[in-house]
């Protein structure tokens, strides 16, 4: 099986985890401290903040954003779930904006229109999440000035786009997002196995995210309500979570950074070679917005349904049954259960509905060689092949 993504781990990142082992530090210390330091330096950021995972770091961002009860989050339907949840746990409502029918990501100009009407009625969000999905940026220039026109905080899931570009900076360097966050997780640009990280360029923010991931504690005497009894003093001011990386995951992270130049170039090669090999077919194939040079994290496929003679259920079990390991991102996450017991109904959001009845994320990561490529491939001529005659 040719899997749709993996890690790649090498004997120079399973060192630098061995070195943490042999250590005085195996929970949060100076390595991790080294990982933050290295990211916010290659992504032109003031700070950044590694959580145990990508969905605590949602959660955090959102929190120190100050979205509670009675506020409104927005995202994208076409993401993973902890895009829209991350509000859920903060007690905020949810809502979505549909996706642009080209790039497939947050369509700015149907967010420009419920932003006009939600201003009318007083239900304006107070964060949107703009996802950046498969790698490639939103267009963060257009949202940047919604933002400052309608006063609600940006939050950029970057959680595909470690190493992306957008407007000839580096996402994460916070010129059109209050906050962005990064997924490490194994199929991800970089991994630390499980993993997360927020960048800002604020230091306020920096500081309440960190008292956030570490049960709300502070060891400073200017954030206590009285002296300090001693070194070992320390306030719970606020409530928190355990949501610390160890440094054995920032040691991986840090290794795996000194490789993300290898890694983007690898997955845009075998990119441009999909993009080439696949033109022929009835295939919808990615498009790119002028400004944005995505990292690809996934690559992902939209079948002409109309004109083949397949389902779209069929070339997924197809492909599948001939050893490539294909997957589908994403379901629309207002069609979920608990939102749709929320509220939300089949065509509430079309452009992401009809995205996903034609979605298919074909194999990509570093390691892949192009004659698994050309196997992927080969599968999809022979598969997509047979088409209907055309409508007279």
């Amino acid at each position: 099986m040719i899997p749709y993504g993996r890690q790649s781990v090498d004997q120079a990142d399973i060192d630098a985890v061995v070195e943490v082992l042999k250590s005085d530090w195996l929970t949060q210390g100076p390595t991790l401290e080294r990982f933050e330091a290295a990211m916010a330096e290659r992504c032109e950021a003031g700070f950044a903040v590694a959580v145990c995972n990508a969905t605590a770091a949602l959660h955090i961002a959102c929190l120190a954003a100050g979205l509670g009860q009675g506020d409104w989050l927005w995202t994208s339907p076409n993401t993973f779930l902890a895009s829209a949840n991350c509000g859920r746990y903060c007690g905020a409502d949810v809502d979505f904006v549909d996706i642009d029918p080209l790039t497939w990501n947050l369509d700015t100009d149907a967010l420009a229109r419920k932003l006009e009407v939600a201003a009318s009625n007083g239900t304006l969000p107070k964060v949107l999440v703009a996802v950046a999905f498969s790698g490639q940026s939103c267009d963060m220039r257009a949202i940047g000035e919604l933002a400052r026109r309608y006063g609600f905080v940006v939050i950029e899931d970057a959680s595909h786009a470690v190493g992306a570009d957008y407007a000839g900076r580096p996402v994460g360097c916070g010129e059109f997002a209050d906050m962005t966050v990064f997924s490490f997780h194994p199929v991800k640009i970089v991994t630390t196995g499980e993993g997360g990280m927020v960048l800002t360029n604020r230091p306020e923010l920096a500081e309440h995210l960190r008292r956030l991931r570490s049960h709300g504690m502070t060891r400073d005497p200017g954030q206590m309500d009285e002296p300090s009894h001693g070194p070992w003093y320390y306030q719970q001011v606020e409530l928190g979570f355990n949501y610390r990386m160890t440094d054995m995951q920032a040691a991986l992270g840090l290794s795996q950074l000194n490789k993300l130049d290898g890694f983007l170039g690898r997955r845009r090669q075998l990119v441009a070679r999909y993009q080439t090999l696949l033109a022929d077919l009835p295939l919808t194939l990615p498009t790119l917005q002028a400004e944005a040079d995505s990292a690809w994290h996934l690559y992902v496929v939209r079948l002409q349904t109309d004109l083949l003679a397949l389902s779209h259920g069929q070339v997924f079990e197809g492909l599948r049954g001939a050893g490539i390991g294909v997957n589908v991102h994403y379901i629309p996450v207002h069609l979920q259960p608990y939102y749709r017991d929320l509220g939300f109904n089949p065509g509430d959001f079309p452009e992401a509905e009809a995205y996903y009845a034609q979605a298919i994320s074909l194999p990509l990561y570093p390691a892949m060689t192009e004659a698994q490529q050309d196997d992927v491939v080969e599968q999809l001529h022979r598969l997509l092949g047979e088409t209907r005659p055309a409508a007279t």
